[in-house]
Order: C-alpha cells, then sequence, then structure tokens
C-alpha cells in the first residue's frame, strides 16, 4: 500500500506534534528497535521514531529498513526523525483520506 501525496500530507499533521516514541542509538536498528516500533505501530499505527547522531544507519536507510521489515510506509523523514505508518490490522484508529476521483 502506497501513500499518495495527499495521505502522506494528512500523516506528516497528524504527526507533527506527536511525541517520539522510539529512539534508534548508537546500535542502530536492531531486533529490539524493531520490535519496539512493531509494538507502537500495533498501538498507535502512526509512530514517530528519532534517530540519534551517534546511530550508525542513516536515517533513510533506517527509515526503508523498519518500513520493509515491518511493512509499513515511510510517511515522513525529516532531520533525524522519521515517521511510519501502518494501519492496523483488524482494528484500524485513523481514516486516511481519499484521492478524489480524475474528470
Amino acid at each position: 500500500m502506497a501513500l499518495s501525496p495527499r495521505q502522506s500530507q494528512y500523516l506528516r499533521a497528524l504527526g507533527h506534534h506527536a511525541q517520539v516514541i522510539v529512539q534508534i542509538g548508537k546500535n542502530g536498528v536492531t531486533d529490539g528497535v524493531t520490535a519496539a516500533v512493531h509494538q507502537a505501530l500495533l498501538d498507535h499505527e502512526l509512530v514517530k521514531i528519532r534517530v540519534s547522531g551517534e546511530s550508525p544507519a542513516d536515517r533513510h536507510e533506517a527509515a526503508e529498513a523498519l518500513a520493509e521489515a515491518l511493512k509499513a510506509e515511510v510517511a515522513q523523514v525529516l532531520g533525524h526523525t522519521l515517521l511510519l505508518y501502518r494501519p492496523h490490522p483488524s482494528e484500524p484508529k485513523l481514516k486516511l483520506p481519499k484521492e478524489p476521483k480524475k474528470a
């Protein structure tokens, strides 16, 4: 499921005031970080992640690695902050806007 520009903008607006839930530290994207992000996605659907300056992983690489491992979508990479989205499998909380039909 790829996010449309409108959906991505909507998620970025929601994530603007969200608190960072997971931090990627000096060990990079580990199994523990992946498990924490997985649980956060189940709980919140939209997760803000901070990449430490000490992390060996580039912020874009970390975002793609987490998104691929967790079957999530990258809504934004801004500075040292990532925003990942994955709808809850049975009870989605966030309702994404639909693209208007083209004439």
